[in-house]
């Protein structure tokens, strides 16, 4: 093996594991992005399990009054409500960086 194939070798081997490197460094905000969106149903999620508890117990009932289907319902329309007042609240936060008062 001459000095021009060890070279040839070499060179393709940094070149794959800089090409690698990079495919992972700009692989990283994407999966970076996942873990905050999955974080966050989690946070909702949580926050919507707590909201039908409320819930139940000012109806006077429990979890074992529902099927799974129900509850899931229920969850999934505290999650909305969650979802709906996070948006109005960014919302009036960004208009109130930028100096605009239409909801006051």
């Amino acid at each position: 093996m001459g000095i021009k194939d060890k070279l040839k070798e070499k060179s393709s081997r940094l070149l794959n594991i800089a090409s690698e490197n990079t495919t992972k460094a700009f692989d990283y905000p994407k999966i970076k992005s996942q873990q905050v969106k999955e974080a966050i149903k989690l946070k909702v999620r949580e926050k919507a399990i707590l909201a039908t508890k409320a819930r139940l117990v000012e109806n006077h009932k429990s979890f074992d009054d529902f099927s799974d289907d129900e509850l899931e319902i229920i969850i999934a329309d505290e999650e909305r409500k969650i979802m709906d007042d996070l948006k109005t609240k960014s919302l009036v936060v960004a208009l109130a960086a930028l100096g605009l008062n239409f909801f006051i």
